[in-house]
């Protein structure tokens, strides 16, 4: 348990408030804002168990350290400062090596491959000063395309078993690649591992796609199409790139679209004449019902995590404001008093916050607030940020930042909930739109 007090005593030296326990199972650590000290961990070469397995071994360990490194929470030991090589999965550790170069906690894993050519990694996580193992030790095993998925899903034990949060680096995200100059953009529908490898493309490139949005199980995508000439909501399926268009009525823009949190629902906008309203449909049944009657812009709704709440932006106020309603519809509540626009609000996976995009004084943010709009926290600025989206467990927002000018360009960020840790997702061109699918 040591390693894991350790974390609790670096994170609680800026958490404000802290909620964490340090009892028999794992800790629960709430990060809101602040910078802590990573925890330093190692990670040596796994075991290559099978001639030929040194090459996977190495790469999974390369991932693995990637992951926790990327959170900002850990700190990786370099391996040329290891005084222990691990050249045997059962051996015992030499728990005085590892404290000598200040390693908190361990990881230590073999890999192999059996006669089908399936790849089987098995790992275990030590506390380095308490010289116990954290947890059972596990195995995965997958064809060799999925050896980075292999890694992701070590890499969540670790970081789950050390932080007691809902891990996300076995997801993948789902975005519009852009490509050409920005009076000829093409977009496409594209979808990668939430750290930008493994891209692969959904759409063609024909038509404009804006604003794909996973469903809860990661099966399927709702997405605005202009293949008509004019913005219509399409669902796709994720397995085999087909798509349809959602009904509606001939000559009625429909667009923003978001599922409900079972997946059985739709919710988007439809824009006929002047006005623009939000509305549902029953993915079963085809049964529509208007949910907002205003002659002002409602857009971008979203569910809460519970189904109960849509929240949504609209200018009913004469500007643009968040705002929150029953499910069904009815009398919505303003929770957006700052200066400034605010707009693309989407609910934390906890159910605690609401992510959105704020515009204030010439700059765009990417901000959080608590679901009536108070403890309002603006975690980055830029020329241009928009299209914040959570990942499962609600601790890292995905966004889009364009730059300024003719050779501007869209790219994927993340950023930590408690507005550290800001890096950029690397993509084969410009991208925009994310949206972070469930844990696979």
């Amino acid at each position: 348990m040591r390693a894991f007090l350790s974390l609790l005593v670096a994170l609680s030296c800026w958490l404000a408030p802290v909620a964490a326990t340090a009892q028999d199972g794992p800790l629960r650590i709430e990060i809101t804002e602040g910078v802590i000290e990573p925890l330093p961990f190692a990670a040596p070469t796994f075991v290559a168990e099978t001639p030929g397995a040194e090459a996977l071994a190495e790469e999974i360990s390369r991932v693995i350290a990637a992951d926790l490194v990327g959170t900002g929470l850990f700190r990786e030991i370099p391996r040329d400062a290891h005084i222990s090589r691990v050249s045997n999965f059962a051996a015992p550790v030499s728990f005085a090596d590892w404290r000598a170069v200040n390693a908190q906690a361990l990881i230590t894993g073999a890999v192999s491959t059996d006669p089908s050519g399936r790849v089987i990694v098995k790992f275990r996580l030590w506390d380095v000063f308490a010289g116990t193992e954290l947890g059972d030790g596990m195995q995965f095993a997958a064809d060799q395309s999925g050896v980075r998925r292999l890694a992701h899903k070590v890499a969540d034990q670790v970081y789950s078993r050390l932080t007691g949060e809902q891990p996300y680096f076995d997801s993948r995200v789902v975005f519009v690649s852009e490509t050409g100059p920005k009076d000829a953009r093409q977009k496409r529908l594209a979808i990668m591992d939430y750290d930008g490898a493994n891209v692969q493309y959904l759409t063609d490139g024909g038509s404009i796609v804006l604003a794909p949005r996973f469903s809860p199980d990661g099966s399927r995508v709702l997405y605005t199409s202009y293949q008509t000439g004019e913005p219509r909501v399409r669902v796709l399926q994720v397995g085999t790139a087909s798509s349809q268009m959602l009904p509606t009525t001939d000559g009625v823009m429909s667009f923003a679209p978001r599922f409900s949190p079972d997946g059985n629902t739709v919710i988007y906008s439809t824009t006929q004449g002047s006005n623009t309203d939000i509305y549902s449909m029953s993915l079963s049944s085809g049964q529509i019902r208007r949910l907002t009657d205003a002659p002002s812009i409602e857009t971008a709704p979203g569910f809460s995590p519970d189904g109960s709440r849509i929240v949504f932006e609209s200018d009913r106020s004469g500007t643009q404001q968040l705002y929150v309603m029953p499910a069904s519809g009815g009398e919505a509540t303003r929770i957006s008093f700052g200066q400034g626009r605010y707009g693309t609000p989407v609910w934390s996976p906890r159910g605690d916050m609401i992510a959105f995009t704020k515009q204030n004084a010439g700059r765009f943010h990417i901000g959080v607030m608590r679901t009536d709009g108070s403890e309002e926290r603006l975690l980055t600025a830029s020329f241009l940020d928009e299209s914040p989206t959570w990942a499962p467990g609600g601790r890292v927002i995905m966004f889009a930042r364009e730059t300024q000018g003719e050779q501007g360009s869209s790219s994927l960020y993340s950023v930590d909930v408690s507005g550290r840790n800001l890096q950029q997702v690397r993509t084969p061109s410009g991208a925009s739109d994310p949206s972070w699918g469930p844990l696979q």
